[in-house]
C-alpha cells in the first residue's frame, strides 16, 4: 500500500520532538540475537544507527557474538559448555573468544556500518584499559569469565567526539594483563551508566517483558524499577529474563535515564523505540 505524502510528513513531524530530546545525547545499544545473524535485520540496524548519528544522536554499539564463537569452537573441536547461562571459558576458549569477538565480529560490524555511510571505530574492552576486569567468583569455577571492576570511558568519548560510532567487543583485561570474557548485557549496562547515557537498549529475540511468556499480546510497556522484586516473586520475571532485567535495573540505579528491552526481530526497532511515543518493547524507569 502506497503511503500518502501527508502520512509521510506526519511521521517526520512526530519524530521531531524525540530527535530534539536525544540530540547530542548518548544512547547505548546492546546488539545481539536474530538482529545480528539475520542479514535483513542487520541491514535495518546499521541503517538505523547511521540515521541516528546523522541527526546528532551519539550511538555506542556494544556486541557479543555467541553463535560465531560456537561455530569457531566446533570448527577447532572444542565443545561449547555453559553453566548458569554463562560460557565456561578455559585457556583455549578465551583465545577463540578474543579472535572472534575483537576480530571477526567486530570488524564485520565496522565494515557493515561504513557501507551504510556511517563512521565506525572498532574497539574492545582491552583498548585503553576500557574494561578492567577480574575473575568472576562463585560456587562454580567458570574459568576466564570476568566481572567488571572499572570502565574507562575516555576511548569511547574520544571516538564519539570525533564523529565515530564506537563498536565495542565485550572482553576485558585484569591489572596483570589476563583477558576475560564479559557478558555483553552486563558490559552494556555498566558502559551506559559510566557514560551517563540517556538510554540503554537491549536487543533480544522476544517482544519484551510479558505477563504471560507464551502470549506476546501481554507485553508490559513500562516498569518502575521498584516493582521488579514483586514481578520476580510472582514469576512474571523469570528464567533468562532475570539477568537482562537486572542489568536494566542496575543501569537505571547508576544514572541511566531509561533502559529498554526491545524485539530485535522487528525491522527498524531501534528507530521505533527512540523516535516514537509507543516504543516497541518494555522500558524500565
Amino acid at each position: 500500500m502506497e503511503i500518502s505524502n501527508s502520512i509521510r510528513s506526519q511521521i517526520l513531524i512526530d519524530a521531531l520532538p524525540y530527535i530534539q530530546k536525544y540530540h547530542d545525547k548518548i544512547v547505548v545499544v546492546k546488539y545481539g540475537g536474530n538482529a545480528m545473524t539475520n542479514d535483513i535485520l542487520k541491514e535495518a540496524v546499521m541503517s538505523d544507527i547511521v540515521l541516528l548519528s546523522m541527526v546528532g544522536i551519539k550511538v555506542v554499539l556494544v556486541h557479543g557474538g555467541g553463535p560465531e564463537i560456537n561455530a569457531m569452537l566446533k570448527k577447532v573441536g572444542i565443545e561449547s559448555k555453559f553453566i548458569g547461562g554463562l560460557r565456561y571459558t578455559d585457556s583455549d576458549t578465551i583465545d577463540i573468544v578474543k579472535m572472534v569477538l575483537a576480530g571477526k565480529v567486530n570488524k564485520e560490524l565496522v565494515t557493515a556500518l561504513q557501507l551504510h555511510g556511517g563512521k565506525a571505530l572498532g574497539l574492545c574492552g582491552c583498548d585503553g584499559e576500557m574494561i578492567l576486569a577480574e575473575k568472576k567468583q562463585g560456587d562454580v569455577d567458570l574459568g576466564f569469565v570476568g566481572e567488571i571492576r572499572k570502565v574507562t570511558t575516555k576511548p569511547i568519548i574520544d571516538a564519539l567526539n570525533d564523529g565515530y560510532v564506537p563498536i565495542i567487543a565485550t572482553i576485558g583485561t585484569s591489572a596483570d594483563g589476563q583477558t576475560y570474557n564479559i557478558n555483553a548485557d552486563t558490559a552494556a549496562a555498566r558502559i551506559a551508566s559510566c557514560l551517563r547515557a540517556e538510554n540503554l537498549i537491549l536487543m533480544t529475540d522476544i517482544a519484551g517483558l510479558l505477563e504471560d511468556k507464551d502470549d506476546p499480546s501481554t507485553l508490559i510497556p513500562s516498569v518502575q524499577v521498584s516493582d521488579v522484586p514483586y514481578l520476580k516473586r510472582t514469576g512474571i520475571i523469570s528464567g533468562g529474563m532475570i539477568p537482562k532485567i537486572d542489568c536494566c535495573v542496575e543501569a537505571v540505579r547508576r544514572g541511566v535515564k531509561k533502559t529498554s528491552i526491545i524485539d530485535g526481530r522487528v525491522p527498524h526497532s531501534i528507530l521505533i523505540e527512540l523516535l516514537s511515543n509507543e516504543g516497541v518493547g518494555t522500558q524500565f524507569i
